[in-house]
């Protein structure tokens, strides 16, 4: 049973597909403007807004794939929409921080764990504000059997970023592993709350409630 959970919780740390990170730079470059869009040097000058910085515009962006992603029932179209999240926050805007996440991500699928966390302390001390550093570090400490590390990895991440729906999946899987079965279906409820049409989670979450309805009667 425990390779389901750690399965469950590692699968948030795949890559998107090149086709998410295409489609979400669609849309996403700013277009240069043309002749006609510029003010005429004799047009009145007119106090303009200061322009939003990159962190703004990448958490507009996450509000609208969140939003899209609660609408959303199609279970495909579900899927694409949390790969384009994944893809907004595997960025960190820091190259060095990303090579280090890829190096640690390789180290994963080697099962080196040692070396992953190695690299996963690194990015958490560099960038103590990037919440997938913290999500990354949760899983290996889930991998290398240390829940106590792990849960307060998830609860860092889910301090910078709530709707953190890998980091909720990986919070409910320990604690169903560690039989806390009532506070495992409340974690699950919240993975839904922000992804509704996450299969395993409602798979896991109505497995739950039967358990728990079974043990009241």
């Amino acid at each position: 049973m425990r390779n389901v959970f750690a399965i469950l919780v590692s699968s948030f740390l795949v890559m998107p597909s090149a086709a998410a990170l295409a489609q979400d730079k669609s849309g996403a470059d700013i277009p240069a403007a043309s002749p006609q869009t510029l003010p005429s040097a004799a047009a009145p000058q007119v106090a303009s807004l200061p322009d939003k910085t990159l962190a703004e515009k990448r958490a507009d962006r996450l509000n609208e794939l969140f939003s899209a992603l609660k609408r959303e029932r199609n279970e495909v179209k579900a899927t694409r929409i949390a790969e384009q999240i994944q893809t907004q926050w595997q960025n960190s805007g820091s190259a060095s921080i990303d090579l280090m996440m890829q190096w640690a991500a390789g180290a994963m699928a080697e099962k080196k764990y040692s070396v992953a966390l190695d690299f996963l302390d690194q990015v958490t001390v560099m960038k103590p504000d990037f919440a997938e550093g913290w999500n990354r570090r949760a899983t290996v400490n889930f991998l290398m059997n240390d829940y106590g590390r792990s849960m307060a990895d998830i609860q860092k991440t889910l301090s910078l970023e709530p709707r953190h729906f890998g980091a909720l999946a990986g919070l409910a899987a320990i604690l169903k592993d560690t039989g806390k079965k009532e506070a495992a279906l409340h974690a699950f409820e919240q993975v839904l709350s922000v992804y509704p049409m996450m299969r395993e989670a409602q798979k896991q979450a109505g497995e739950l409630a039967d358990d728990l309805a079974g043990q009241r009667t």
